[in-house]
């Protein structure tokens, strides 16, 4: 017997792996923090003969693995909860407290009923707040939908076309003295042959500025190969999807290094991608994201994202840090430019291997048919292009995390 008092610290619910607890014969005051219920390793927890009031919290329903809990001779009230590990649980836990209620097999008495009748009064508001909301944003969406009809109706060659009407062309002098394009503050980043720069032209035109080294002789030949490059992508739907899935990666990029803490989005697949009317995507469903702490690179977690896209170390460990999400995004890279989903492989070839094989030479066989373009000149510069996205997903979804782009 220990001679501990004050309360159980709330920081006991970082301890997720712990096994066993027992805090019995002591002098705890103050009650169970619901720092508890994020102990998913726990299987044992005795707090009996202490001097712990208030009421157990309902989110100890989540722990899956206990299979002891003793709150007995304490200064409990409230009613205990019936969920999860306390199906199995004997009312001898909960004895000698000042007023538990709750299940008869926990020898307590009855709640009141007057708490599960404003609870029932709660849930019939939301339920007609839920139906009135519908009632409004029903006719809503179907005006919406219509006017977005009558608009393709009108101009169905807008969004086939790539119009060429909008380039400009841009004077060094613009860059150079307007925008002041080339100031370090502007500096995106920096490769083998030169540096990227963010500028903004007098008509508010968010551009990048592409500056080569041209002191080194391979990168007149790298200038003349990103010029054929470009100029040659006229693929309606390579463009698109290629636009999309830069959106997910500057999201991803914002969760990861933009915000105060690191997000882990933990479950990134396409149908958490939602589209705009501008063909904007946007990251959604958050509902397992963990937050990272300061200078913590990981965590454990038992909650599973979607197999197909959750990183091995996640799978196999609950592992979890910003590269699981690298790891996701290249799967769902993969996924975008070939229309295969990762899970309709069967036997020791997946989605990885398919596209790994046909690298470089037969890559347009693995791909989307929509975005291979027939025979002619500039089928292979589209190879090129394509051979480098499958390059960089694979990158992305590498086997170990070191190996694994950031």
């Amino acid at each position: 017997m220990n001679q501990f008092s004050n309360e159980i610290p709330r920081e006991i619910g970082g301890l997720e792996t712990l096994l066993h607890v027992s805090l019995r014969r002591n002098k705890l005051q103050g009650s169970i923090s619901d720092s508890v219920s994020t102990m998913f390793g726990l299987e044992f927890l005795d707090l009996s003969h202490n001097n712990i009031s208030g009421i157990i919290p309902r989110s100890l329903e989540k722990l899956q693995n206990l299979k002891y809990f003793n709150v007995s001779d304490n200064k409990l009230y409230g009613e205990i909860p019936s969920g999860g590990p306390f199906k199995n649980l004997s009312s001898q836990f909960f004895i000698d407290n000042e007023a538990l209620c709750g299940s008869s097999r926990f020898s307590v008495p009855p709640c009141p009923t007057s708490s599960k009748h404003r609870s029932n009064r709660k849930k019939f508001l939301v339920l007609f707040l839920f139906l009135g909301l519908a009632l409004l944003f029903v006719p809503l969406t179907f005006v919406f939908v219509w006017i977005k009809y009558r608009r393709g109706k009108r101009s169905p060659q807008q969004d086939d076309s790539l119009s060429t009407a909008t380039r400009e062309r841009i004077s060094y002098y613009e860059l150079i003295q307007k925008i002041d394009a080339l100031s370090e503050c502007n500096l995106i980043g920096s490769g083998s042959f030169g540096s990227v720069y963010k500028g903004v032209l007098r008509s508010g035109t968010v551009i990048a500025v592409k500056v080569f080294n041209l002191q080194l002789d391979p990168a007149f030949k790298s200038l003349d190969t990103e010029c054929e490059v470009l100029c040659s992508l006229r693929h309606r739907n390579l463009l698109k999807r290629l636009s999309i899935m830069i959106d997910v990666a500057c999201a991803l990029d914002y969760l990861h290094h933009g915000c105060s803490l690191p997000v882990i989005k933990c479950d990134v697949k396409p149908c958490n991608v939602l589209l705009d009317e501008d063909m904007v995507a946007h990251l959604s469903d958050f509902g397992i994201s963990k937050l990272l702490g300061e200078d913590q690179g990981n965590l454990y977690t038992k909650t599973l994202a979607t197999l197909g896209y959750i990183a091995p170390e996640y799978g196999l460990e609950g592992l979890v840090s910003t590269k699981c999400d690298v790891y996701s995004y290249g799967v769902m890279l993969l996924e975008t430019f070939t229309r295969r989903k990762p899970n309709e492989f069967e036997g020791d070839l997946s989605l990885k291997q398919c596209v790994s094989y046909s690298l470089p030479d037969v890559v347009m066989d693995v791909v989307d048919a929509n975005l291979v373009t027939p025979m002619g000149k500039g089928l292979r510069k589209e190879q090129d292009v394509v051979a480098s996205i499958m390059n960089v997903a694979l990158d992305c979804c590498a086997e170990s995390p070191a190996e694994g782009l950031t």
